[in-house]
């Protein structure tokens, strides 16, 4: 059955575009709606501009600013330096000093008038009584350094605390250089004085300390500025730190510049104040002291029959007194050099003398430690001859005679600037310079603290690692 196809449908047409408005009505709508859209532009354009400009002045204003003046904001200011002295002083090393029973520092400040006749016996007042002046009295400007409030202490490395717990440090201020010299140039009496006493009490006090027991005293310091201050107990005082002129009466295991510090003898002599100069020294070289030693020192006598006639040299005999004190400051001070053989031990308080009188130090001393080589140069500031050449006949003299004055001249520059170093009552002198060192200690004393806790104790015939620096310098000539 045939059927008839479906007529196809027709495509479907698109809708009818709307209707275009005739040029005349185009024209009479046209400017309203152009205003209302650029309106709402320029609005929009406004907004972004004024929010990128204030984001630029931020960032500007943040990070290329300079800081608001001191003066701009005197509250803003005075806050932030409370807040940096805060900081600045919790960071420096907190020292409590011990306030020791009276015999071991007033107390040997009477024994010493006592025995040569100015007191009857101890005073009420400890301030009527004067510490004597003698080479080692560094151990009395250290303990007044740390009895003065802590606001007079401006530019100390270290910070004074007066409870124990908070310290890091703690020093012990026994006059014990003094105490060697009680009886020494004293009228003889009945009552002699016992510096082996002395330093015996002392140790039973400080065994008994919590603080001294706690860490075996390797957080604590002693001054023992003689060689032979405190050598009766050194065994049971070898773990502080030791305050001392230089190693020559110490064992390796007593003292080292690992854990100990080199501090210079307190000059007898008058400070030189004149600006360098050599046409007012005509002296090539100046000596005055004990031509005789012992040990170490016999190389004086030796440099005195070499010296002695020279032409313009000055080598003299003399031992401590005003008169001699008087004549070493005229002669240093019109002197070019001055020689500074070793003593009894490798140290010798001429050495200090002479730099504090820009007298070019002669250093005839193989074994020599010197105070604070960390800042200091000696080179620049010394000649160094080795002993062995120094006894040649001639050699020393011909050496001295080739400087030349304007070689002398840089030599006395470097003096000057370091002269402050070796003065212990300078504002900004030895004892804070003392102190610098001894703080730069700590880290080392935390790390033998914490390895005594933790190391089992055994005999050893090694020396601790406290102890590893050689107290032997090498021969170095600066000419």
């Amino acid at each position: 059955m045939n059927r008839k196809p479906k007529p196809i449908s027709p495509p479907m047409s698109p809708p009818p575009l709307p209707s275009i408005p005739n040029s005349q009505s185009h024209k009479t709508l046209t400017p309203i709606s152009l205003m209302a859209r650029k309106s709402s532009l320029l609005k929009q354009t406004l907004i972004v501009l004024a929010l990128f400009i204030l984001a630029v002045y931020a960032f500007v204003n943040t990070f290329f600013s300079p800081p608001v003046a001191a003066d701009a904001d005197p509250t803003f200011n005075k806050l932030s330096q409370q807040n940096s002295n805060i900081e600045f002083k919790s960071s420096k090393v907190k020292v409590y000093m011990y306030n020791l029973p009276r015999k071991f520092t007033y107390g040997i400040i009477e024994q010493h008038s006592m025995a040569r006749g100015g007191l009857v016996g101890p005073v009420a007042d400890v301030s009527m009584l004067k510490y004597p002046g003698h080479q080692h009295m560094g151990e009395w400007y250290v303990f007044s350094d740390l009895s003065r409030p802590e606001s007079e202490r401006v530019g100390s490395p270290v910070v004074k605390v007066t409870d124990p717990g908070e310290a890091d440090l703690f020093f012990v201020p026994v006059f014990s250089s003094l105490s060697l010299v009680v009886n020494v140039g004293g009228p003889a009496s009945a009552h002699r004085y016992s510096d082996e006493e002395m330093q015996e009490e002392l140790v039973e006090w400080l065994e008994q300390q919590e603080y001294w027991s706690r860490n075996s005293g390797r957080d604590h310091v002693i001054i023992a500025g003689d060689p032979n201050a405190m050598l009766r107990v050194m065994d049971r005082i070898k773990n502080a730190v030791l305050l001392v002129s230089d190693f020559g009466r110490l064992r390796v295991d007593q003292g080292s510049l690992v854990k100990d510090v080199v501090i210079p003898y307190s000059h007898r002599i008058n400070t030189y104040t004149g600006d360098p100069r050599v046409d007012n020294r005509n002296t090539l070289l100046f000596f005055m002291g004990n031509r005789y030693r012992k040990e170490g020192g016999k190389i004086r006598d030796l440099l005195f029959n070499i010296l002695e006639t020279e032409k313009d040299v000055v080598i003299k005999h003399g031992t401590q007194s005003r008169e001699s004190r008087r004549a070493a400051t005229q002669g240093m001070h019109t002197s070019k050099f001055c020689l500074n053989p070793a003593g009894d031990t490798p140290s010798a308080c001429r050495l200090f003398d002479a730099i504090v009188s820009l007298c070019v130090p002669v250093i005839v001393s193989d074994s020599i430690e010197l105070p604070f080589e960390d800042v200091i140069d000696y080179r620049k500031i010394a000649v160094f001859v080795e002993t062995s050449a120094a006894i040649k006949p001639g050699f020393l003299i011909s050496t001295l005679r080739a400087v030349t004055p304007d070689r002398i001249l840089e030599y006395q520059r470097e003096l000057k600037k370091v002269q402050r170093y070796f003065i212990y009552d300078h504002p900004n002198g030895a004892v804070n310079e003392i102190w610098r060192e001894v703080s730069q200690k700590l880290p080392l004393i935390k790390i033998m603290i914490n390895r005594d806790k933790r190391l089992v104790r055994r005999e050893s015939s090694e020396p601790v690692c406290s102890s590893l620096c050689t107290n032997q310098s090498g021969l170095i000539t600066s000419l």
